[in-house]
């Protein structure tokens, strides 16, 4: 727990500026790999030069740094991995997140000043499990997204307090038990188990009968067939009250792959939403509730937690994202704002301000002009400087998104 008994919101952070980010918008700490044994291989990841910036970076805003070493190890590999925990924690972190066995208890042998976390790879989904990983040397699991919030309070009970309980609350969710799955390395070659998945849960699947080669025949009754593994996303925002009363220390948010401005959104709600959590009565206000809904996202459930998921938590393929980001603020001169584009912002646009610890507010996309003062109808390229009139500074790095009111002028 964190001070005044909120539980940890622990962001994700592909690279620095997703580190940067989330430290900016209130995640008290971040889970991140480095260039080995990362059961993410699609993001940028830390070089060990960037994992010792990004520790400093957290550690001086009084939050804390998560490697993850939570691949399943060939042999050849064993070798250099006492050498590499070494690095990480000579680097600063302050917990590794492992699911192999072997990994754990060397890890506890070679550096045990540094803290284990047991990976969602691991399936812990009962109190023994977790019990006896304590008595190994375990910090803290990850529990099984297979868990429902009673399963999570009889974990709670038959354990030690000392023991830290994770638990996801936000973001992708994949089909397979904790996210061990061969599909992806029996189909591409591509290990999920490895970081590399190719994520064939999301594909659009037909059947073919074997005495008629090239005919397809759809899963469902529907002409472009079914998604049978396509699984709905995570989101537990209006439940986190009774996520903190089951006694769950750390809240989640999926998604080292995802870009900044993913990252900003979910940190920022859930940040929002658990300080809220100090209130006699847990009542998130509207807008709130609705941040989630301006991320990139499948639609939403509530997964496992409320006992077995009813049918109808597949879904076809694609994501909803209505909202995106416009550009990031560096700056403020004369009464303009200094902005870097991230995606094309017209003259007449509603613009909203994402700042940390409150509502977005929105800002007229009115007056734009370029980097050189010069007046424009819009910022078609990329990362290009523009600015536009607003009355006070907002801090650097706040980003700035448009969404379906687009090209609307609300005055202001």
């Amino acid at each position: 727990m964190t001070k005044n008994g909120i539980p940890e919101v622990l962001a994700p952070a592909g690279d620095m500026e997703r580190l940067e980010t989330a430290l900016r918008y209130g995640a008290d700490a971040v889970y991140l790999g480095g260039k080995l044994h990362s059961m993410r291989s699609a993001p940028k990841n830390f070089t060990l030069e960037e994992l010792e910036q990004g520790c400093k970076k957290a550690h001086e805003k009084g939050a804390r740094v998560y490697c993850a070493v939570n691949t399943l190890l060939n042999n050849d590999e064993v070798a250099e991995l006492p050498g590499y925990l070494r690095q990480l924690r000579d680097c600063g972190v302050d917990a590794f997140i492992v699911a192999d066995m072997g990994v754990f208890l060397l890890a506890r042998r070679e550096v045990p000043e540094v803290e284990l976390h047991i990976s969602t790879q691991a399936g812990v989904t009962n109190y023994l499990t977790a019990r006896e990983l304590h008595a190994l040397g375990a910090k803290r699991v990850v529990l099984a997204r297979e868990l429902s919030l009673e399963d999570i309070r009889g974990i709670r009970r038959n354990t030690p307090p000392e023991l830290e309980l994770e638990y996801f609350v936000q973001g992708a969710m994949c089909v397979s038990f904790s996210g061990r799955c061969l599909l992806s390395n029996y189909f591409t070659g591509r290990d999920g188990n490895r970081g590399e998945c190719a994520q064939p849960c999301r594909w659009r699947y037909h059947l073919v009968e074997e005495t008629r080669p090239g005919q397809y025949f759809p899963v469902s009754q529907e002409e472009d067939g079914t998604y049978i593994l396509n699984a709905k996303d995570l989101c537990l925002l209006p439940h986190l009250d009774k996520l903190r009363d089951a006694g769950v220390d750390s809240f989640k948010i999926e998604g080292r792959a995802k870009s900044a401005y993913y990252v900003a959104v979910a940190s920022n709600a859930y940040r929002c939403a658990a300080d809220l959590l100090k209130n006699d009565t847990y009542d998130p206000p509207q807008w709130l509730l609705e941040e989630p809904n301006k991320l990139s996202h499948r639609p939403y459930c509530t997964g496992f937690l409320f006992g077995r998921p009813e049918e109808g938590q597949q879904v076809p393929g694609g994501y909803i994202r209505a909202w995106e980001a416009a550009g990031v603020v560096e700056g403020w001169e004369n009464g303009r704002l200094l902005c870097s584009q991230r995606n094309k912002v017209q003259a007449g646009d509603t613009l909203e301000a994402l700042l940390p610890g409150r509502p977005p507010v929105e800002i007229p996309a009115k007056d734009l002009q370029d980097g050189e003062g010069q007046p424009i109808q819009a910022t078609p390229h990329a990362t290009m400087a523009f600015s536009l009139p607003w009355p006070e500074a907002l801090p650097p790095g706040t980003i700035l998104r448009s969404g379906p009111g687009r090209g609307q002028d609300h005055g202001g």
